[in-house]
């Protein structure tokens, strides 16, 4: 199960295990916020105050994920079309859960929308094998990497003499 990744089974199946995964990314993303917070901004004082202070974030993120995922997968096996509805419906769920954690209608209606917008892209880039963030490479680095010239371009030759002095 710790291995699975969300789209190694079709939509609508492996929902349970699905869930566990989209949640896993929300609450490592929800820790790092909360740490934040209480590192930079609220300065909670003991440990019940810091707990709180983690769980106030990293629940409902964790919610949100949930959300999404339990409802485009629910969608996707009330429906049986694979489109990008489904996420939609799931993008605005996680609005709803956001809206319910600020306790605001006001915000929950345009994060709903954004949500399942930002959804209906993920689809649409699954779909269409759209690469929407690019994996980083760093070249490897040893003890002899500063013998290898890593400029993205050579020095002209021309212009080198400017610096010796020598025309």
């Amino acid at each position: 199960m710790l291995s699975y990744k969300y789209y190694d089974t079709p939509e609508g199946q492996d929902v349970y295990k699905k869930v566990f995964v989209t949640s896993k990314y929300a609450a490592i993303s929800g820790l790092g916020v909360a740490t934040y917070d209480v590192l930079m901004y609220s300065h909670p004082k003991g440990f019940f105050n810091t707990a709180y202070r983690y769980a106030f974030y990293m629940t409902p993120m964790v919610g949100m994920a949930a959300a999404f995922t339990v409802t485009a997968n629910i969608a996707q096996n009330v429906r049986e079309k694979n489109d990008v509805w489904n996420y939609f419906l799931g993008g605005v769920t996680s609005g709803a859960v956001f809206g319910a954690w600020k306790k605001s209608v006001a915000v929950a209606v345009p994060v709903a929308l954004i949500l399942g917008a930002i959804g209906m892209i993920k689809k649409t880039a699954i779909d269409n094998d759209w690469v929407l963030v690019p994996e980083i490479t760093t070249a490897h680095k040893s003890v002899r990497s500063v013998k290898h010239d890593w400029t993205l371009a050579k020095d002209i030759e021309e212009l080198k003499s400017w610096k010796t002095g020598s025309n």
